[in-house]
C-alpha cells in the first residue's frame, strides 16, 4: 500500500528538500520568481528540514560569527573530481559581488572585511542573524516549511506527470506519508558536521536514483598524531606555509596553523587536509606535508645562523613563539644553549631544515565529526549547469555540498552554497 499523497488546493508545490545554506537560497529564488509568475497558484514553495530550525551550519560557522563570503574569488582553488570548466561557470552564476548586494541591500545585513584575513563577516559578527534573515525572507515570499520531518525517499510520478503534461514528484516522508511535487531541489548537504543534520540522506537519494557519485570524504578537517607528538604546544598558534608535494604540481597553502592536544587544525591545516585524508583512505602512503613556520627561506636562515654569536633558541625565539622554538630544537637535534658561531655543518642545516622544510608528523584526521565540508558528491556532469536539473530525471534539481565540488576556508563554501542554491531555485521555478 503506497504513501498517503499530500496536495494541497490540487497545487503540486516546489518541494526543497534541506534548510542549509543551499536550501534557504534555493527556496528565496523559487519563491521571488514565482511571485512574479502570472500563474501564482502553480508556484507553491515548501521546504521540508529534519532539525526544529535548519540552517545549523550557518550558526557553527566562523565560530558563530558566520564567514558568509570572501572578498575575493579564485575559482581554481576549489576541488573537484568533475570538470573544472563546469564548477566555474555553476560559481559564476551568481557572481560575488551580486552575491554581497544581496545580503547587503536586500537581507539588510551590511558586511565587514577582515582585512587579515579576506573574510567578509556580518558587522554585527552574528551568525544567528544570517540564518534568521535568510529565514525571514522566505517566509516573507510565503514559503512554507516544514521542521523536524525526515524526507526517505524521492519518486518520479508517471501517472501525475502525464495527466498535467510536465514533470511530477513524491517526496515520501518518515511515517508513510508523502507530499506531491512538481519540481523537487536536494539542497540536503554531504556528510560534515552529521551533528547538524547532515547524514549523507541526499547523496542516499540520488544515488538511488541512479545519479553517480564521486568517492565522498572528509574535507577542511583538523589532523591527528598518534602518538600526539606535540601535545605540549597545544593551543600555540603561528602563521605558517604549508606544502603537500604531488606527482603533478604540489599543493600549497599559506595561513594559521593550531596545535591541538591530538593534532593540528588552523585554516593552513585544513585547506590541504583532504590531501591527507584521501592518502590514508587509498591505504597507501600518507600524504607528506611540510612546514615553513616563517617567511624567511632556507638561504636567509642560514645566513642568520652563521652571522653573529646568538644562542640558537634565543635566534628561534625572534620568529616564532618559545615553546615551539624548544620543540622545533629537539627535533633538529641541536642544544638549545648552544651558540650559532659553534654550530658545525650538519647541525646547521638540520635548523634550516626544521625552519623551512619540517616534516609535519601526522597519522590520522578527525573525519566527518569535525570536517567542515564533503569531498566528492554528485558529478557535476550530471546536472545542467545553467539550472542545475538532473540529466537524468526532469524536475530535480541539485544544489549545495552534495554536488562534487569544495573550496577552502574563507566563505569559499557559502559562495558555492548561494550561488548553486540561487541557479536551481531559479531553474526549478522556470517553466
Amino acid at each position: 500500500m503506497g504513501a498517503a499523497i499530500h496536495q494541497t488546493g490540487g497545487r503540486r508545490p516546489i518541494v526543497i528538500v534541506g534548510a542549509g545554506a543551499a536550501g534557504f537560497m534555493a527556496a528565496i529564488a523559487s519563491a521571488r520568481a514565482g511571485a512574479s509568475a502570472p500563474d501564482r497558484s502553480r508556484r507553491r514553495v515548501l521546504l521540508v528540514e529534519r532539525t526544529r530550525d535548519g540552517g545549523r551550519k550557518i550558526l557553527m560557522s566562523g565560530g558563530g560569527r558566520c564567514n558568509v563570503l570572501p572578498s575575493q574569488l579564485d575559482p581554481s582553488r576549489y576541488v573537484t573530481a568533475s570538470s573544472p570548466n563546469t564548477l566555474r561557470k555553476l560559481l559564476l552564476s551568481w557572481p560575488l559581488q551580486a552575491q554581497r548586494a544581496f545580503f547587503e541591500e536586500e537581507m539588510g545585513i551590511p558586511l565587514r572585511l577582515e582585512k587579515e584575513t579576506g573574510k567578509l563577516f556580518p558587522v554585527s559578527n552574528r551568525a544567528l542573524d544570517v540564518r534568521d534573515g535568510l529565514r525571514a525572507m522566505a517566509e516573507r515570499l510565503g514559503v512554507e516549511m516544514m521542521f523536524e520531518r525526515c524526507v526517505t525517499g524521492l519518486e518520479p510520478d508517471a501517472d501525475a506527470a502525464a495527466r498535467e503534461g510536465g514533470p511530477a514528484w513524491r517526496v515520501l516522508l518518515a511515517g508513510g506519508t508523502a507530499n506531491a511535487a512538481r519540481r523537487v531541489i536536494v539542497a540536503t548537504g554531504g556528510l560534515s558536521v552529521p551533528a547538524t543534520g547532515s547524514d549523507g540522506t541526499g547523496l542516499d537519494l540520488v544515488r538511488r536514483l541512479g545519479h553517480s557519485i564521486h568517492e565522498t570524504y572528509p574535507a577542511l578537517t583538523p589532523l591527528t598524531a598518534e602518538p600526539p607528538r606535540h601535545a605540549a604546544l597545544s593551543g600555540v598558534s603561528v602563521t605558517v606555509t604549508l606544502e603537500a608535494p604531488g606527482s603533478k604540481r604540489g599543493f600549497v597553502t599559506h595561513g594559521g596553523f593550531l596545535f591541538t592536544h591530538r593534532g593540528y587544525s588552523g585554516p593552513a591545516v585544513l585547506d590541504l587536509s583532504h590531501l591527507a585524508v584521501r592518502s590514508r583512505l587509498a591505504g597507501g602512503p600518507l600524504q607528506p606535508i611540510y612546514v615553513r613556520w616563517t617567511p624567511l627561506d632556507a638561504e636567509q636562515w642560514d645566513g642568520l645562523l652563521r652571522e653573529g654569536d646568538a644562542a640558537v633558541l634565543s635566534l628561534l625565539r625572534r620568529y616564532v613563539p618559545a615553546r615551539l622554538a624548544e620543540a622545533l630544537l629537539v627535533d633538529a637535534r641541536v642544544d638549545a644553549a648552544a651558540r650559532t658561531s659553534q654550530l658545525g655543518r650538519d647541525e646547521r642545516r638540520r635548523v634550516v631544515e626544521v625552519m623551512t622544510r619540517h616534516r609535519l608528523h601526522w597519522t590520522g584526521d578527525e573525519g566527518y565529526k569535525r570536517a567542515e565540508v564533503t569531498g566528492g558528491g554528485v558529478a557535476l556532469g550530471e546536472v545542467d549547469p545553467r539550472t542545475l536539473q538532473s540529466r537524468l530525471h526532469p524536475g530535480l534539481f541539485l544544489c549545495g555540498e552534495i554536488l562534487d565540488a569544495f573550496g577552502p576556508i574563507g566563505g569559499y563554501n557559502f559562495a558555492w552554497a548561494w550561488a548553486t542554491g540561487r541557479a536551481a531555485g531559479l531553474g526549478a521555478a522556470a517553466e
